[in-house]
């Protein structure tokens, strides 16, 4: 039996309706403000988060392969049938970024819209659905 943390997977994705908000309106409204640059430096900072948080913690309860990096994370994810490739490929990006974010905050662009602003409230969600999905699959119907 597997041990998984559903609390943990459900408090994460339940942020993601309000991530994928924020960068809607980020991207709908952009005027390359600070107030702009910084909304959009932490949604995008967020998603990267939420992503390998998620994806770690089904790593972990479904005893997948160890993850050697934040990419190996989606890859891992991915391989198991949790998301699709599609949906990896943009969260891949995304998990990059995360570096910069993170530790490079001094040198981000965030007077300029990041391309990957306006595609992913749509692939969160995606990603939300997935992870659900295969949950209530692997755990609901044992």
């Amino acid at each position: 039996m597997y041990d998984v943390n559903r609390d943990s997977i459900g408090a994460r994705l339940n942020c993601v309706p309000d991530i994928a908000e924020a960068l809607t309106n980020v991207a709908a409204y952009w005027t390359g403000t600070l107030v702009q640059g910084l909304a959009q430096e932490r949604a995008l900072h967020l998603a990267a988060e939420i992503a390998t948080d998620v994806g770690h913690t089904l790593i972990d309860g479904f005893i997948m392969r160890d993850a050697s990096s934040y990419e190996d994370i989606i890859d891992i994810i991915a391989e198991e049938g949790v998301i699709t490739v599609q949906v990896a490929a943009i969260l891949r990006q995304v998990v990059l970024l995360r570096k910069s974010l993170v530790q490079e905050y001094d040198r981000w662009p965030r007077r300029e819209l990041h391309p990957l602003t306006a595609e992913l409230p749509k692939l969160l969600l995606e990603f939300s659905d997935q992870v659900k999905g295969y949950l209530h699959k692997e755990l609901d119907n044992l």
